[in-house]
């Protein structure tokens, strides 16, 4: 995150003596990333953020592969996914590589009996029912429909939601998540042209410093393990920290769409990037405004990219049954573009409502036996013309 941030309190001098009112020194610790060069934060705490007291089990929570090497072009049915209460449990992988796991979650509650860290991947949750708060270590984050969070690996957290019908699209990544270089200068300020700025993420607030000793439940993924691990002080027991890795959030509605005087390609949509995909949002815009301009996207070859679409909302012009939650998968190795009839039928059109969360892998996907589960079966034989 390419922004400088700070809550709570913290001595002048990094790396010196930060005592405590009533005696005793607060302990220092460098969240960062890269191994010391790249982003980093400096977090004070009231206790050691090293007790380990007991590691309870270990098992695997590695994803089923139902096709290896894939060339079929899917759609996943993602509202059919049955609701879950535990939040950990409601989280299933649908595509994967060795860059990233993208999935689906529908969590009827929220997470408070126990915290959760990622020790492996850095993650993006995209809400697209429910509303509540994202509880961290380094601050709360308020959230609701159409907002991404971005959470770095290592950050331990806990979720609220304020209701009971939560749907959320996440990508856990091996890459950290940073906004696109070329709407940046040097320093990493967002320029004039980029579809967003620095006004429009949410930066945590409301520090929680628990000062409280017992056992703490913390669930850490790693390697494709879930460790429960046992810490003798509470997690939320920073008192302050400032620097540039934390987690935030961003809204989709808060994205502001380029357009032209013909149709755009889909890197003007692009929201985040990693060393290994990118992450683009489809937003409500004004279509492209030449006198013989067609609005539906052209066909196009995934020479390189494997493309995952998440449908939020709206009326999705260049596909036909399309519905919320739909997520549709374009392998690399086949061309795809609109469905028959609809290049003919955006002509004339001056606008769209639709919203969408693109995600274009770089490493052709796996799908996963919870996929399966969603296929409709159908997908890859809609292009084909009716006789």
């Amino acid at each position: 995150m390419p922004l400088y941030h700070k809550l709570g309190d913290f001595p002048q001098k990094r790396h010196t003596q930060f005592e405590k009112p009533n005696g005793g020194l607060y302990y220092e610790q460098l969240f960062g990333t890269e191994g010391f060069h790249g982003h980093s934060s400096l977090l004070y705490h009231v206790h050691r953020p090293t007790q380990v007291k007991e590691i309870l089990k270990s098992y695997s929570v590695e994803p089923k592969i139902a096709i290896g090497k894939n060339i079929k072009s899917l759609l996943l049915k993602g509202f059919e996914l049955k609701p879950e209460d535990d939040f950990l449990d409601s989280r299933k992988a649908m595509l994967v590589n060795k860059d990233c796991t993208i999935g689906l979650a529908a969590p009827r509650q929220s997470l408070r009996t126990y915290f959760y860290k990622n020790a492996d991947a850095d993650e993006m949750i995209f809400i697209h029912k429910g509303k509540g708060k994202l509880r961290t270590m380094m601050g709360n984050i308020p959230f609701e429909y159409g907002d991404y969070l971005i959470i770095p690996r290592g950050m331990i957290y806990q979720i609220d939601f304020d209701t009971l019908e939560n749907r959320l699209f996440y990508v856990e990544s091996f890459a950290p998540f940073y906004t696109p270089k070329r709407y940046k200068n040097e320093s990493g300020q967002h320029l004039e042209h980029s579809p967003f700025c620095e006004r429009d993420f949410i930066l945590p607030n409301e520090l929680e410093t628990h000062d409280e000793k017992g056992d703490f439940l913390i669930k850490i993924k790693k390697e494709g393990m879930m460790h429960e691990v046992v810490y003798a002080t509470h997690p939320f027991d920073v008192v302050g920290w400032d620097g540039y890795n934390f987690p935030y959030g961003f809204s989709i509605h808060n994205f502001e769409p380029i357009t032209g005087r013909v149709h755009q390609p889909p890197p003007v949509h692009q929201t985040f990037e990693t060393a290994t995909f990118v992450v683009c949002s489809f937003v409500p815009r004004l279509y492209d405004y030449h006198p013989k301009s067609i609005p539906a996207p052209y066909n196009h070859s995934n020479i390189d990219s494997d493309e995952v679409l998440y449908y939020v909302d709206g009326d999705f012009m260049s596909r036909n049954n399309i519905e919320q939650g739909h997520i549709t998968l374009h392998p690399k190795g086949i061309p795809h573009g609109p469905a028959p009839g609809a290049m003919e039928r955006s002509i004339g059109h001056k606008e769209t409502h639709e919203l969408a969360v693109m995600v274009d892998t770089f490493r052709p996907l796996m799908v996963t036996e919870e996929a399966m589960g969603l296929d409709d079966g159908q997908y890859y034989k809609s292009w084909v013309e009716a006789p």
